[in-house]
């Protein structure tokens, strides 16, 4: 019989647990957020957010002022108290690709060690295949029953909260026999199901797999899309309208399907990795998801191709570049995998100097690159007196800039457009070189 009154302890503070947690206080339940890093917990308890994600700060700090959320360092205590345990520790690369699970080990051990009561564990962390059947061993001896369940997020940064509280779909892996978990699950989620039935039951195998069959495919299109871009510049045609035309086709549809320099995140780029890992281990060859990689990797250097093969000579010694757009994209602070990285990487390895803005991931860059490159509190000072300016992010004060104002302030007007966001307004007119990513611009 499901509790009357669950409580619920999320164990991760990252990105996903804090906006999990958020999330199902917000509707309501009891949640401790537990980390064993200690110091977090006491900047999360003092009202430090330390991600930027839009509205997480005042849910956050709202359901603490209504005793909902808490944060806690005593992992063991919250465990103890809690119905439900969410798992959202990090799995990041190994060298080989494969997902680390050393954190989601210790977790289970800590469960099994500490649990109450009859306990639903629940996997939000992305987990290779055999995940759920290997935590199901590890806490086999626990002194209580204990269900574990598979529950990938699919949360997108920058619209965290929104997917959270209005999901696609909520996919739940357990023992079609386990009317328990199924319970426990339909009750958390049933706040946000109400205008429609989300649900999508399969077993643990099933929806660990979902997750990095759901981030390749749409990382595969991303993909595809740049190849497309280049091959539009080289026969004089517009990814613009070869993306509308495709796009328009029910079968295909028109998400996923702009070009840009490349996908980053936390997400893609080791989902993709992760799930051709995989197969290896069991004998098959992902040779699209592997393609899709490759691809990738190769088209981050778009940017800085452009620069030095097409606008520069081949020299970029001595150029002053600026960068519009640090993070990997609009609305987080998350530079992981940035395209905007690569590119510092390989200007200041030609010598060339980078001026840069970005409304929210700017102390990340900082803290990788010291006073190599000049963070500026001003997009429009990044760009005083740049030999070229480059859009990586498309944040949306860069997507109409005063135009007349960048050319007073560029030493050359090269604009050089990664996500075609400037195609449509006459640069070329306006006395611009325009550069953008397959498209022939104006």
């Amino acid at each position: 019989m499901v509790p009357p009154d669950m409580k619920l302890c999320v164990i991760g503070t990252g990105y996903v647990g804090l906006v999990s947690g958020a999330c199902f206080a917000e509707t309501g339940n009891d949640v401790v957020c537990a980390d064993i890093d200690e110091s977090k917990i006491e900047r999360l308890r003092g009202g430090e957010i330390p991600i930027f994600e839009p509205g997480l700060d005042e849910m956050v700090a709202r359901n603490v002022a209504d005793k909902r959320l808490a944060f806690s360092s005593d992992v063991g205590r919250a465990i103890a108290e809690a119905e439900v345990v969410f798992v959202a520790v990090g799995t990041p690369p190994r060298s080989d690709g494969a997902a680390d699970l050393q954190a989601v080990d210790r977790v289970a051990e800590t469960v099994a060690a500490n649990v109450s009561r009859e306990t639903v564990l629940v996997m939000k962390s992305t987990v290779p295949v055999g995940t759920n059947a290997r935590v199901r061993r590890i806490v086999s001896e626990a002194a209580f029953p204990i269900h574990v369940v598979s529950n990938p997020e699919f949360l997108k940064e920058g619209n965290a909260l929104d997917d959270f509280m209005r999901p696609d779909r909520i996919v739940v892996g357990c023992d079609h026999d386990d009317a328990f978990a199924r319970d426990v699950m339909a009750r958390l989620y049933h706040p946000v199901t109400l205008s429609s039935e989300r649900f999508i039951f399969m077993d643990p195998a099933s929806a660990e797999l979902t997750k990095y069959v759901a981030n390749t495919m749409l990382a595969m299109r991303i993909s595809f899309m740049n190849e497309v871009a280049g091959l539009c510049e080289k026969v004089g045609a517009d990814v613009h309208l070869v993306r509308k035309g495709v796009g328009s086709d029910d079968r295909i549809g028109a998400k996923f399907l702009h070009a840009g320099p490349g996908y980053g995140g936390s997400c893609f780029p080791k989902d993709v990795v992760a799930l051709v890992h995989t197969g290896r281990e069991h004998g098959v060859e992902l040779e699209l998801a592997s393609a899709t990689d490759r691809v990738n990797h190769r088209h981050k250097g778009t940017l800085a191709r452009k620069l030095k093969q097409v606008h520069f000579e081949g020299d970029l010694r001595g150029k002053r570049v600026a960068i519009w757009g640090l993070a990997f994209k609009p609305r987080t602070d998350d530079v992981r995998e940035s395209p905007a990285l690569q590119l510092i990487d390989v200007l200041l390895g030609e010598g060339a100097e980078v001026r840069a803005h970005d409304p929210e991931a700017m102390a990340s860059v900082r803290a990788l690159y010291g006073e190599r490159v000049t963070l500026c509190d001003d997009a429009y000072d990044a760009a005083d007196g740049a030999d070229a300016l480059v859009l990586v992010t498309e944040w949306r004060q860069y997507q109409n800039p005063d135009f007349a104002r960048l050319k007073s302030l560029l030493r050359r007007p090269l604009l050089v457009d990664g996500r075609n966001v400037w195609s449509g307004y006459g640069l070329r007119k306006q006395g611009f070189v325009y550069d953008g990513i397959g498209v022939r611009g104006s």
